[in-house]
């Protein structure tokens, strides 16, 4: 049996995905994933998340098959999936994934869907 590896690229056919900020500074705005993508507070993350809270190299989101998946890369303060601490979980579309002080809500989008075309929804409000 083997074991998937992340690939860099999705298969064809394969949905997108974004995260947008649902709160911190950057609130309303977002980014496309690009996997494997790092999320942290150090300059060389691919998503600079700048704040005490967030470690210099927080988490990353794979692609493993047609999966998103978000791994906590042994960051101080840890990582949540809709309020719940994770190490490492498969992202649906919708999920809030909290970092330190930063919300940011997981999009699948279709090929030719932009971020301009997304509406976030405060995370905050939800629970």
């Amino acid at each position: 049996m083997s074991i998937p590896h992340p690939s860099r690229e999705p298969s064809p056919g394969a949905r997108r995905a974004q995260l947008i900020y649902t709160r911190g500074p950057d609130a309303g705005t977002g980014f496309e994933v690009e996997p494997p993508c790092v999320l942290g507070r150090d300059r060389g993350c691919d998503a600079i998340l700048d704040d005490p809270t967030v470690s210099r190299f927080h988490a990353e989101v794979l692609l493993i098959g047609d999966r998103y998946v978000l791994a906590d890369v042994g960051s101080l303060n840890g990582t949540y999936v809709n309020g719940r601490p994770v190490d490492r979980a498969e992202l649906a579309d919708g999920d809030v994934v909290w970092i330190g002080n930063f919300h940011l809500r997981f999009h699948l989008t279709s090929q030719h869907q932009s971020i301009q075309d997304t509406s976030p929804r405060d995370a905050d409000q939800e629970r």
